[in-house]
């Protein structure tokens, strides 16, 4: 069997263990950051989901602690926990309306995991749980091509 890239040490990658924290999910975000909210999109990442899909850009936004879905569905079964509050998110579904009062969810790979350990952690975060102003961000490609957004983005306070 040969070691995967995360295991290997490089950044961004799947293969962490069932329970275990993450190595390159999140960062310490200054003061100044975390009272304001940041989110930006990053070129030249490179995260490998668990199915070999390999994504080479991200949204790199501050979150509360979240759980990970495997469906972009209120009930489905949780997978993974972010437990950082700086993490990145690779693209956007729609799905089923959440509690903030759209259908935009982020697909990323959570720092624990907690269910299906072939899965890796990689599923979906209601974008509520984000700090995004406009939901699907802006920039951040759909997860299926070809999808566009739903119109249903909507700004901070106003039901994201």
């Amino acid at each position: 069997m040969t070691q995967s890239p995360a295991a290997a040490g490089a950044p961004g990658t799947a293969g962490r263990e069932a329970g275990t924290a993450a190595s390159s999910h999140g960062a310490p975000a200054s003061a100044a950051h975390r009272a304001a909210g940041i989110c930006q999109l990053r070129k030249n990442v490179s995260h490998t989901d668990f199915t070999g899909k390999t994504f080479t850009s991200d949204l790199y936004c501050e979150n509360v602690v979240a759980d990970v879905y495997a469906k972009a569905e209120n009930y489905a079964t949780v997978v993974g926990k972010l437990v950082t509050t700086l993490s990145w998110f690779v693209c956007w579904e729609t799905g089923e309306l959440h509690a903030g009062k759209n259908r935009i969810w982020y697909y990323t790979q959570g720092d624990r995991i907690l269910n299906w350990p072939q899965r890796k952690g990689w599923g979906y975060v209601p974008a509520y749980r984000l700090t995004t102003t406009v939901d699907p961000f802006p920039g951040l490609p759909a997860c299926v091509p070809g999808v566009t957004s739903p119109g249903l983005n909507q700004a901070a306070g106003g039901g994201r």
